[in-house]
């Protein structure tokens, strides 16, 4: 490990002084500290295989050097995230990008690391070499029962890497849809689609989940057949109760309300998890928080609210996940910045005054609401993360150590300058 426990020990000690009296003034005027110290402690976010590496648009791809070479390195990176922060103790791993050759292998490594497996992710919007049908025109929406079976089978042995794993639940995202009028019948495509779902739906074991992601546009243009939210519901509604919609910020047209659809999924108990990025357009994939931070409180909020409403766990009952794009930052530095801002917008949720916010909305004191709502997001909590990230054992600045440690210089020293993560 390249930055180890004494490390990190040496790190704090250092800045121990300053946040100490830091924290004991926040202390003093705010009520509740230990009972959202406990849940920052206790929230995970899972990071995905394919998120260790430079991203890169459609025109091009700049490695940064360094870049972990195979699932093992991937799962180091991850480990290593996770010893700074200890907020990032799960791996998303993507098939047939990260197959791992030796499950048991992998698994025992994944538990030396402080790690356990998170969702898996299928994958039928690419072809792979010697594939026998091409997802050109779709996978589970395809005219042809051949390619649709195909995709079938890959989504069920994507399953069985799960349970080798320790795995609990499977996401599939289609990249199925249509880039002109008149090319895709649409009843067509979402029957095909929903008997390809059914199929792999009754190979899931009792305890699974399976998560429905959506996504409005990209690769397709005129038409995607899990297109939004109210799709994705459709679906997991018709398929039974192990079947839920996932929300990815990203999938979404400009403006839409995500916190209201938030909101109506925990009402209708068929939210399944997160894939936490940010946007200015789109599905641009950014660091989390870089855009519209406010944005992030008050979908956290309309989670901690439903949440609560349910009684449900705050860490468990959700899967969390980031799925992002590092196409000009070193990708660990991205996501040590987008963990932190996650864990921010939580605590400045459970900050609200749930109970003078209701009174609020019952006597139509609209100008209250804001002010309760803003004055929780404007609260600086950072000294709040960084009390739970002691308490867990991490760094108080997980990115400031992984500069000082010159962790990138050591791992290009090891893996080369230009190392390519697998799958990318």
């Amino acid at each position: 490990m390249l930055v180890d426990k004494k490390i990190i020990e040496s790190h704090n000690a250092d800045l121990m002084v300053k946040h100490q009296k830091k924290y004991a003034l926040l202390k003093e005027e705010m009520v509740g500290v230990e009972a959202i110290i406990e849940k920052l402690v206790a929230f995970q976010i899972a990071i995905p295989s394919w998120a260790l590496g430079t991203g890169g648009t459609r025109f091009g791809r700049f490695a940064g050097g360094g870049e972990p070479r195979n699932l093992e390195e991937k799962m180091e990176d991850i480990g290593l995230m996770h010893a700074l922060n200890k907020s990032s103790g799960a791996i998303s791993l993507h098939i047939p990008w990260d197959i791992p050759a030796n499950p048991k292998a992998i698994k025992n490594l994944a538990a030396d690391y402080g790690l356990k497996f998170d969702a898996m992710n299928s994958n039928t919007f690419q072809d792979q070499p010697n594939q026998k049908h091409s997802y050109k025109f779709g996978s589970l929406q395809h005219v042809s029962k051949n390619t649709r079976q195909q995709a079938i089978d890959h989504n069920i042995e994507v399953i069985q890497h799960g349970i080798d794993l320790g795995s609990d639940s499977l996401t599939v995202w289609l990249a199925d849809g249509s880039s002109f009028p008149g090319q895709l019948n649409f009843r067509n495509a979402f029957n095909n689609t929903l008997q390809g779902l059914e199929e792999i739906y009754k190979a899931l074991p009792d305890n699974w989940k399976m998560f429905i992601e959506y996504k409005a546009f990209e690769p397709n243009f005129y038409s995607m057949t899990v297109g939004d939210w109210g799709q994705s519901l459709l679906y997991a509604t018709k398929l039974g109760k192990k079947a839920y919609t996932l929300v990815d910020l990203g999938h979404h047209l400009p403006n839409a309300n995500i916190q209201q659809i938030v909101a109506l999924l925990l009402n209708e108990q068929k939210l399944g998890g997160f894939h936490f990025n940010d946007s200015k357009y789109g599905d641009d994939d950014l660091t989390v928080g870089s855009i519209d931070p406010y944005k992030l409180f008050l979908i956290f909020n309309e989670l901690v609210e439903g949440m609560d409403a349910r009684s449900m766990n705050h860490a468990k009952d959700l899967g969390w996940m980031i799925d992002a794009s590092h196409n000009v930052k070193d990708p660990l530095e991205d996501l040590l910045q987008s963990v932190e801002a996650i864990k921010i917008a939580y605590a400045q949720a459970l900050l609200v005054d749930v109970k003078a916010l209701k009174e609020a909305q019952l006597n139509l004191d609209t100008v209250k609401c804001q002010e309760i709502l803003q004055a929780a997001f404007r609260t600086d909590v950072r000294t709040i993360v960084a009390e739970a990230r002691i308490r867990a054992g991490a760094a108080l600045d997980p990115l400031h150590l992984f500069r000082a440690a010159d962790v990138r210089a050591k791992l290009i020293k090891t893996r080369g300058e230009k190392s390519f993560a697998t799958g990318l």
